[in-house]
């Protein structure tokens, strides 16, 4: 599933790209025909992301709300979008017509003249009006790569909870935008045994997570990649960087602590699989 990180990128290409643009909106799946006729004709005005959802203004102040999921993905066509989303390849991309043909079971076709977006298996991808757009904003939680995030809501309901803080860390009503490796990545960073409860974070630990987390965000932004590893840390100090070394715990289950050699361990929590460091992270 694509982290907050990525759902902002597509975001930037989008405005990069698309935004001012009309747009001749189809479903060559067939599945969303309503909707892209709802869109077809309407100039983009921008793309905003708040976590792991997109929001795209079109002109006539109608919504597109685009929730990825697991499975969803973006393709492009068009200068400018070579390191955004997925995008064709191959020897005979250059002669290729313009646009190329849909790929697959692609929900919504977005097309101008110079560039083609298909969105493909989203878990969400409706049309809505401002006020439903509002409402679906506010039942997100606090995003650190937005301006208007406040850490304290987030901390608010964190404190308030028996829950266990890798548990929570995962649901996007409170803090939007964490997937399964920022939130392992997270935990180790700040040294905390992700199976207290969130009553047990103190306020100064929330900050400093919030600022480390926001940092993490901000950087896959910059590079398109989960890199959390600090340098001193990593086996090799120069060249190029191994995938072993991209990450401290995150799929690394049965391989040695970057920091204490310990095996690094696994469970699964809530649906998902949970990586830390019984040795290392004991706060």
């Amino acid at each position: 599933m694509p982290e907050g990180h990525t759902v902002h990128r597509l975001a930037q290409a989008f405005n990069d790209q698309f935004a001012g643009k009309h747009m001749d909106a189809s479903s060559p799946q067939g599945r969303f025909v309503d909707g892209a006729a709802l869109l077809d004709g309407h100039k983009l005005v921008r793309a905003e992301a708040h976590g792991k959802q997109m929001f795209m203004l079109f002109s006539g102040a109608i919504w597109l709300r685009v929730h990825l999921g697991l499975y969803g993905m973006w393709r492009f066509a068009g200068d400018g979008l070579e390191k955004i989303g997925r995008r064709r390849r191959g020897p005979a991309e250059q002669e290729q017509t313009f646009p190329p043909e849909p790929r697959g079971a692609v929900r919504l076709r977005l097309l101008t003249g110079l560039h083609v977006a298909d969105l493909s298996g989203p878990t969400a991808c409706e049309v809505l009006s401002t006020s439903e757009k509002s409402l679906a904003m506010q039942r997100l939680g606090e995003d650190p790569l937005r301006k208007d995030s406040d850490p304290d809501k987030a901390f608010s309901k964190f404190h308030a909870s028996r829950t266990s803080i890798a548990l929570l860390l995962m649901r996007q009503d409170i803090v939007a935008g964490i997937g399964n490796i920022y939130r392992a990545e997270l935990l180790f960073r700040a040294r905390l045994e992700p199976h207290q409860p969130g009553r047990a974070i103190t306020e100064p630990v929330w900050q400093a997570m919030w600022v480390d987390l926001s940092k993490l965000l901000k950087d896959g932004v910059k590079t398109g990649r989960i890199l959390t590893t600090e340098k001193a840390d990593r086996s090799r100090q120069s060249g190029a960087l191994r995938r072993d070394d991209m990450n401290y715990v995150a799929h690394r289950a049965g391989r040695p602590c970057h920091i204490c050699g310990n095996d690094v361990l696994s469970e699964a929590l809530g649906g998902r699989t949970l990586y830390w460091c019984a040795t290392c992270q004991i706060g």
